[in-house]
């Protein structure tokens, strides 16, 4: 076996962590056969509108998309120090018919900003189906668990009780948001075309002889062979960097997400509530065997964080653009963009993973929701007392002594009966049995169950068109 690549770095994202789509969606044969591609259909739309571009031409480019010498391009480039010209000049080789007529009137970004715009497109939508499973997956959950009682927290501090499935929604609103968000971004690509040198479709005017109606008909042409019904209406020798921003604003969004949801989970399983997924197998520690870390929801968290840090990239790329174009955008665009998209594919993965095998402890809820019910239902005795007669301050004051008593209590490890306490007092003019009648846990839910039905309700109407991704598989 040869391990020859072991001395070689190799990214995490496409060895560990993101899916085969998107490692092969940003795989260097898939970026330059969609050049080819692209160089195809500039030379078709040429031929058609008339230009002295034969249909030979057109079919032998057509026929050598995939036949790639890698060693051709490698040398020369190394002799032309150029990518795109390395790669015109291979794909010649393969076609040497049509070599003459490769990137007639094209500057370089014609392939490289329309080829990344094609892949980008591909791989939001590709995004959009994993972002609608794990919301479907969260969805299901919701409703198995709509009503069940679990102590809810603020300042992660005990407080009123919520439901399992009603806290679940709160993590898929995020996620709707930002599908909200990833369709308008996909909704908003637009196609570059062919514009020249700096975007004023000069050399077209000169192939065409000033015949704007061609040069129009062209990129149209173009454009929908890659499936795009839109062109960008002004550019400089560039798409506008501001669109790369707009991308990663919307993948950060979803780590956001997705960091919120993973990082209550691990606190959940803190507290032995809520657990993510652990396998027959699984080791969770080396050096104490009965460990279980949130190892899923763990690197959710840190893959989130990456891809949140990433958005400057594109954000001060789009900020120092000048004039027409400069190329400082090139290196950096070539490893924020893809990582990004390759990280936020990761994460969603994981969410998948995570949300369609949650496990639920109900007895550990059951217990946590019986040791705090007596605090929690302080309130409604509160009432009730001065329904009865009570002084509201007063009783206010009995009943915040009495908590704080058994607290010290409860943090002391000893048995507290806080109810017991409070019926020695006759202001409250209840009894015991009385004040234990209040303890039903459901009584303290509000309209949890109500929420969780009405709200899944848009849910559904929202992701029911939806290709549900098939990356289910254990990561």
């Amino acid at each position: 076996m040869d391990h020859s690549a072991k001395n070689r770095y190799v990214n995490p994202l496409t060895t560990r962590y993101a899916s085969d789509f998107m490692v092969e969606q940003f795989s260097q044969r898939t970026r330059i056969e969609t050049w080819r591609k692209l160089w195809v259909s500039l030379a078709r739309a040429q031929h058609e509108l008339g230009l002295p571009i034969s249909s030979e031409q057109v079919a032998q480019l057509r026929d050598h998309v995939a036949d790639i010498d890698w060693d051709v391009v490698a040398a020369r480039e190394a002799q032309v120090r150029h990518d795109v010209m390395a790669h015109v000049f291979a794909f010649g080789q393969v076609a040497p018919d049509a070599a003459g007529i490769i990137h007639l009137g094209a500057t370089s970004c014609y392939v490289t900003d329309n080829g990344d715009l094609v892949i980008y497109r591909d791989a939001l939508l590709h995004v959009r189906r994993s972002l609608c499973t794990v919301i479907a997956n969260l969805a299901q959950f919701a409703q198995q668990y709509r009503a069940m009682p679990t102590l809810g927290y603020t300042h992660y501090q005990p407080a009123q009780l919520v439901t399992v499935g009603k806290r679940a929604t709160l993590w898929m609103q995020d996620f709707m948001a930002d599908l909200e968000e990833l369709d308008f971004v996909i909704s908003s690509v637009r196609f570059l075309g062919c514009r020249g040198t700096t975007g004023t479709e000069a050399s077209f005017m000169e192939l065409f002889d000033g015949d704007e109606e061609r040069i129009d008909q062209m990129n149209s042409r173009i454009a929908k062979d890659f499936g795009f019904d839109r062109l960008f209406d002004v550019a400089g020798q560039t798409y506008p960097r501001k669109f790369d921003s707009r991308i990663m604003n919307c993948l950060s969004s979803i780590a956001q997400s997705a960091y919120r949801m993973a990082q209550d989970i691990r606190l959940l399983q803190h507290d032995r509530q809520v657990e993510e997924p652990f396998e027959a197998q699984q080791i969770g520690s080396s050096a104490m065997p009965y460990k279980r870390n949130p190892m899923r929801t763990e690197r959710i968290c840190s893959l989130a964080r990456y891809v949140m840090s990433d958005v400057a990239n594109p954000t001060m790329t789009a900020a120092t653009q000048w004039f027409e174009r400069t190329l400082d955008d090139s290196a950096n665009r070539r490893i924020s963009m893809p990582e990004g998209f390759l990280a936020t594919d990761a994460i969603l993965r994981l969410c998948m993973n995570v949300t369609f095998n949650l496990h639920v402890n109900d007895q550990i809820i059951a217990k946590s929701v019986r040791d705090y019910l007596p605090f929690i239902a302080t309130e409604n005795i509160l009432m009730e007392a001065v329904k009865r007669g009570g002084d509201r301050q007063e009783l206010h004051e009995l009943i915040r002594e009495e908590s704080h008593r058994a607290t010290a209590l409860m943090k002391a490890g000893e048995p507290f009966d806080l109810l017991g306490a409070l019926a020695t007092h006759a202001e409250f003019n209840m009894t015991e049995e009385e004040l234990n009648a209040v303890l039903d846990p459901a009584a303290f839910i509000g309209r949890c169950p109500q929420q969780v039905d009405n709200y899944l309700v848009s849910v559904r109407q929202a992701i029911g068109e939806c290709q549900p991704s098939d990356q289910l598989l254990a990561v």
